[in-house]
């Protein structure tokens, strides 16, 4: 049977992925955040058909590179209708990136997510993915919850409980002035972790244009100062950890321990289906076995999930992008190192 992939209006990709649990970010609500990023802008959505059925649903991000080059992304995507079978990947793929040569020559590649290896994707060329995930299940009673997880979590949990300095609340329509704080906590974690961040802004407006239906903002604080905070996206029921940060001060004191709970409990009561952990380390992302016994404590199973990949549509231009990242990475790394050389070398003050 051929295969097709068909250009579907905001209307008839929401009739088709009736009955389908959506990521916010394969919806069409996700426009509104693209909109307002510099150098991003939604690009559209398609709808995969392996014969007559309907075999996935796909929402894409144009992301402008330097030197006017492009790359399309499908955050959370292709969200699969019926099972993704290695051929069915390859198939969407190279149905993708041949119209794109066709119809646009400044795409370079697609960044989706992928089940499976194949010749025609590469892993990320930057970035953090991951192939494993832990999900708290919340279709079942708030003390099948609680009882489900592990032993060290539950402790965890009892003794953050005990602690009536630690309060969570809810700060989703927090204004953009107020966001400078907890910008500096994510800034403690981000050097913490060794990893970039986006201006204090971009995260803000994710709030603010997502709303509150799509994106929640939890934070746990200590005398009114915060310590830990957490943005939460939902769509169709599913919740995902977004994004989170947490201060030296919430590392002893179980403070992230309290504040999932406390979000679990929240989505809980108000009829979520599953929340997302978003990430666990495994074979082959290893740096992010940490995680994985943070976020077991919520949940003993950890679960598979699609990696992203970056699909070249262009190999020879994706191939010079990928060198001039490495010569720069190479360059930056040898800076670091004569900066750390002459520091030895300096007399101490």
């Amino acid at each position: 049977m051929s295969a097709r992939l068909v250009p579907v209006s905001d209307a008839e990709y929401t009739r088709l992925a009736s009955g389908t649990p959506l990521p916010v970010e394969q919806t069409p609500v996700w426009d509104r955040f693209d909109d307002v990023v510099p150098g991003r802008e939604p690009w559209g959505r398609l709808a995969f058909y392996d014969g007559t059925e309907l075999a996935a649903l796909l929402s894409l991000t144009r992301v402008r590179l330097p030197g006017g080059l492009q790359y399309l992304w499908a955050k959370n995507g292709p969200v699969w209708v019926r099972q993704a079978t290695a051929r069915r990947e390859h198939e969407l793929r190279s149905r993708l990136a041949a119209a794109l040569r066709r119809v646009d020559p400044r795409v370079v590649y697609v960044r989706l997510h992928a089940w499976h290896d194949a010749d025609d994707v590469r892993p990320i060329m930057q970035g953090i993915t991951y192939d494993r995930t832990v999900v708290v299940g919340l279709d079942r009673s708030e003390d099948d919850i609680f009882a489900a997880m592990k032993q060290q979590g539950r402790r965890a949990i009892r003794k953050a409980l005990k602690d009536d300095s630690m309060v969570v609340r809810e700060e989703t329509g927090l204004p953009a002035e107020a966001f400078g704080e907890l910008y500096d906590v994510l800034l403690e974690t981000g050097g913490r972790g060794g990893y970039g961040l986006h201006p204090a802004e971009r995260y803000h407006q994710m709030l603010s244009t997502l709303g509150p239906e799509h994106a929640r903002m939890f934070v746990v604080r200590r005398d009114g100062r915060p310590l830990a905070w957490v943005l939460v996206t939902l769509n169709d029921g599913h919740a995902v950890y977004s994004v989170g940060a947490s201060n030296d001060e919430a590392r002893g004191s179980y403070a992230m321990d309290l504040l999932h709970w406390r979000i679990i409990q929240t989505l809980h009561a108000e009829g979520a289906l599953a929340y997302d952990l978003a990430g666990a380390g495994s074979e082959r992302y290893p740096g992010l076995n940490t995680l994985t016994q943070f976020k077991t404590k919520f949940d003993k199973t950890v679960i598979d999930a699609p990696p992203l990949r970056d699909a070249p549509v262009r190999p020879w231009a994706y191939q010079a992008l990928l060198t001039a990242q490495r010569t720069r990475r190479g360059a930056r790394a040898g800076l670091s190192g004569l900066k750390e050389r002459a520091a030895r070398t300096e007399p101490e003050a």
